[in-house]
């Protein structure tokens, strides 16, 4: 593609994004475009597809994982002596499972593979998303905006590009669970979906796009923050939910939750209490509904849990529900991990300055550390922190062979080496695919590419320096 691309080609794809939604609310009545790339990155055939079945196996074993309660118990313990949130979520997980009487909830796992590409180890999972896992319709969005611009003009690339129909194949996963709550309890009333956001959110576009969805398949959806639900939900018959002043729920899906802050409450001398709010997230789970994320879900998607994952043989990886070659995929995409120790400095002193990662328990942007902060940190570190931290073999992706154009704040740059990352969507009910039962891959609910420049460590679209991107097929080549 030519790197003068019209100004007017530009503000056509501005004007796009915003008819579709593909945007950030920037006040109460406006809004800003969601940064986008000009071009798709590309892909080979055989790539895709090995990623599209990767994340059956994937989603298994994080379905078994977070249903393994002792497990989760023991793995997570380590991190409570330093980190609160974790204690907050593991005290309310142990609460919920500690009676021998199994919680009535139905796991909803609805999670998000995020994967890069070394340019020596191939595919490498970088992290698991199993709560607030976002943007799907923000990547089929960036696909439809590629292939429009394919056809309005000319000197865009006329390549293949990769489908996706994240915002179907998402609401379809949804709405096979909320139908199948609605009909074990012969209620003739409306299915109903309940969001939990958090409060002044501007990333609701992406959210309404899935709600719209859900409405055409005749689910009425509702919004509400944990602090909006605060004695609102009440039980019925065979644990039935009720949200007050609408009626029973089907299916609840937190969108917030997956950091402390969601769950303060003020009082009037501005004193901060998590615990009611957190309660709410035991409340939920004692009734039946469709729910992500269980908070053994969460637990499961952490990057502690990624790491003793990562250091398990293929064997060990079967007792989560994995057949041998399953297992064997997911160990082949499970990159390096080390949990950090008193010798961590010296690992650090004696490999390259881009060879590692530093990562804490945190979501979102914000929680990885690279190069000369890394040993930094670790000196300030006291050994009751080691657990709450990791490290992560850094992986480093071929760039674009030529300078691709993104479009941010409504300015064209040019940016020579991007390089995405790609994230893989699939939903489970009560650990079966939920989506096309029919598909090679019936758990795969479709994918968001978030390119960055190698030079910048924040690739998040909403929190970095990341911008969303599509997939375009190119020939004989297993690299993005």
């Amino acid at each position: 593609m030519s790197l003068t691309v019209p100004l007017t080609a530009k503000d056509d794809a501005i004007e796009w994004a915003l008819t579709h939604a593909m945007a950030f609310k920037e006040t109460a009545y406006s809004a800003r475009h969601a940064p986008f790339t000009l071009t798709p990155s590309l892909i080979s055939k055989e790539h895709y597809q090995y990623l599209t079945c990767a994340v059956e196996p994937l989603g298994k074993l994080i379905h078994y994982v977070s249903e393994a309660h002792a497990f989760l118990v023991d793995a997570i313990h380590p991190i409570t002596a330093s980190d609160p949130f974790f204690t907050a979520l593991l005290r309310a997980h142990q609460q919920l499972h500690g009676s021998a009487t199994k919680a009535p909830r139905m796991p909803l796992l609805i999670m998000r593979s995020d994967f890069m590409d070394d340019r020596d180890l191939g595919p490498k999972l970088v992290e698991f998303n199993g709560i607030a896992a976002g943007m799907g319709p923000f990547g089929q969005r960036a696909h439809q905006l590629h292939r429009y611009l394919q056809q309005q003009w000319h000197q865009l690339p006329m390549g293949e590009l990769v489908e996706n129909h994240a915002i179907e194949q998402l609401s379809a996963g949804i709405a096979t669970a909320t139908f199948k709550i609605k009909q074990e309890f012969e209620d003739p009333g409306p299915a109903r979906f309940l969001m939990i956001v958090q409060e002044n959110e501007d990333n609701v576009f992406d959210q309404h796009l899935l709600e719209l969805a859900l409405q055409q398949k005749g689910i009425q959806t509702l919004r509400r923050t944990f602090s909006e639900l605060q004695g609102q939900l009440t039980t019925g018959v065979k644990h039935r939910l009720i949200l007050g002043g609408v009626g029973t729920i089907d299916t609840v899906y937190l969108r917030a939750g997956y950091q402390f802050a969601d769950y303060a409450s003020v009082d009037i001398n501005g004193n901060r209490d998590y615990q009611a709010l957190m309660g709410i997230r035991v409340l939920l789970e004692q009734h039946r509904i469709a729910l992500n994320a269980t908070l053994g879900q969460q637990l499961a998607t952490s990057k502690r849990i990624q790491m003793l994952l990562s250091s398990m043989d293929e064997l060990t990886l079967t007792q989560f529900g994995l057949t041998q070659p399953e297992a064997s995929m997911v160990k082949s995409l499970l990159g390096e991990m080390r949990p950090v120790t008193a010798q961590s400095a010296q690992l650090i002193a004696e490999s390259p300055l881009d060879a590692w990662v530093l990562k804490n328990q945190g979501e979102g942007g914000g929680h990885c550390l690279f190069g000369t902060d890394i040993p930094r940190k670790l000196a300030e570190l006291e050994p009751s922190q080691y657990p709450v931290w990791s490290l992560m073999r850094r992986l480093h992706p071929h760039p674009r062979a030529t300078p691709a154009l993104v479009v941010r704040n409504g300015e064209i740059q040019i940016i020579d080496d991007l390089i995405p990352e790609i994230g893989m969507f699939s939903v489970h009910c009560d650990g079966l695919p939920a989506v096309n039962e029919n598909a090679d891959s019936p758990s795969y609910a479709g994918y968001l590419i978030r390119s960055k420049s190698a030079m910048v460590t924040e690739g998040g679209v909403h929190s970095g320096q990341g911008v969303v991107d599509s997939l375009m097929l190119r020939e004989q080549s297993l690299n993005l």
